[in-house]
C-alpha cells in the first residue's frame, strides 16, 4: 500500500501535461516525469526537490563572463527521441518567451551535455539549441524576477519547454513548488559579459623562501595555477581564474595568519 502511495501519476488535459504533488510534500515538474532514454542512468526514477530546502538568498549567484565553446555538447544536427536539434551558431540576439521547467535530485551529480558535474544546488540551465556554454537572462513574466544563468546542458525534450533550470535557479526564480513558470530567456553577450582575468593574492613577502613555502603549501592544496611575483615584495597570487572563483578563493583562506586575500582584477 506504502509503494502504490508513493507512486506518481501525470494527467494530460487538453494535451498538456499536469503538474502533480507527491506524498512526500515535493512539487515535480510534468518535464521530469517523462520518458528518458538515458533513464538507466539514473539512481533515483522520479526527479525531485533535495531533501533539505534551499532558501533563495543562500544561493550563490553567476557573473556572466566571455568563455570558448565547449568540446562535448555542440554537435549538430543531432537526435533525441526521433527528433532532429540544430544548435545555433551563435546565441547572439537569441531571445524567446516561453516555459520553463526545473531539474533536480534525480540528475544531481550527473554528467551535464557539455562535460561538466550538475549540481542542483548551485545556478545552470539546460537549452536545447543555444551553443554550450551559454549565457542568458531568464525572467519569471509572473512575478519580475531575474537571474543571469549559464547554459551547459541539453534539454527539455518534453511538452513545448523552452529551458530547464536547476533547481537552486528556479528558488531564485520564485517557481519551485510550481514546477514550472511563463519566462523570457535573453541572450548576454558584448558588454554583458565579465572579460577580466581574477587573481587572488594570498600573501606577501620579503623574503623568497617564505613566498616559495606559501606556493609549495597552495599548490598542494589547490588545482588552480599558483605563482609568485616579484616587485618590492614576494608575492603569492592564485590564478588567473574566474570571478566566481576568485570569491570563493578568497573566503576559503580568509581567517588565516595572514588575514583576507586581496582580489586583483586584469584587463
Amino acid at each position: 500500500m506504502q509503494a502504490a502511495v508513493q507512486q506518481l501519476k501525470s494527467y494530460t488535459v487538453f494535451g498538456l501535461s499536469v503538474l502533480l504533488f507527491s506524498c512526500s510534500g515535493k512539487f515535480v515538474s510534468s518535464d521530469q516525469l517523462a520518458d528518458d532514454p538515458q533513464a538507466s542512468r539514473y539512481s533515483i526514477a522520479q526527479d525531485r526537490a533535495p531533501e533539505t530546502a534551499l532558501a533563495a538568498h543562500e544561493i550563490e549567484t553567476t557573473t556572466p563572463r566571455k568563455e570558448p565553446l565547449s568540446r562535448h555538447g555542440n554537435k549538430s544536427p543531432y537526435k533525441v527521441n526521433g527528433k532532429t536539434y540544430q544548435v545555433l551558431a551563435s546565441a547572439e540576439d537569441y531571445r524567446e518567451d516561453g516555459i520553463a521547467s526545473w531539474y533536480g535530485a534525480k540528475f544531481h551529480g550527473h554528467t551535464t551535455s557539455n562535460g561538466e558535474v550538475f549540481d542542483m544546488n548551485k545556478i545552470s540551465a539546460a537549452h536545447k539549441t543555444l551553443p554550450l556554454p551559454s549565457w542568458v537572462r531568464v525572467t519569471n513574466l509572473d512575478n519580475g524576477k531575474s537571474i543571469d544563468v549559464r547554459v551547459n546542458d541539453r534539454g527539455p525534450f518534453h511538452g513545448g519547454r523552452i529551458i530547464d533550470l536547476s533547481y537552486a535557479a528556479a528558488v531564485k526564480l520564485g517557481y519551485q513548488d510550481k514546477g514550472t513558470a511563463r519566462v523570457r530567456v535573453e541572450a548576454l553577450h558584448g558588454a554583458a559579459l565579465d572579460t577580466h582575468s581574477y587573481f587572488v593574492q594570498v600573501g606577501a613577502f620579503s623574503k623568497k623562501e617564505s613566498a616559495s613555502n606559501l606556493e609549495k603549501k597552495l599548490a598542494a592544496e589547490i588545482k588552480d595555477k599558483v605563482d609568485v611575483y616579484k616587485d618590492e615584495l614576494y608575492r603569492v597570487r592564485i590564478g588567473p581564474v574566474q570571478y566566481d572563483r576568485a570569491v570563493a578563493l578568497q573566503q576559503q583562506y580568509t581567517g588565516g595568519e595572514l588575514g583576507k586575500p586581496l582580489i586583483i582584477v586584469k584587463n
